[in-house]
């Protein structure tokens, strides 16, 4: 099961974190990064590596991808 954790609106981005736990009792992390509404809505899902101990950690580290994907964006 998928958990999405708090969603931050970050000017015309939405940062939605998301956490799974896996079978060997870790926790995965990913990230949605959503832009646009209706039609033109579109979203970049990314999925991580790193396993965490907790739920937190996993939101965590997926909260700070998203918004450094975010910032590099922001730069380039």
């Amino acid at each position: 099961m998928i958990t999405r954790e708090k969603t931050l609106s970050i000017g015309k981005y939405l940062v939605s974190p998301l956490t799974r736990r896996t079978d060997s009792g870790q926790y995965a992390a990913s990230v949605s990064i959503r832009s646009g509404s209706g039609s033109s809505t579109h979203d970049r899902i990314f999925r991580f590596v790193p396993q965490f101990p907790t739920r937190a950690g996993a939101s965590q580290y997926a909260t700070q991808q998203g918004l450094a994907w975010l910032q590099a964006t922001a730069v380039a």
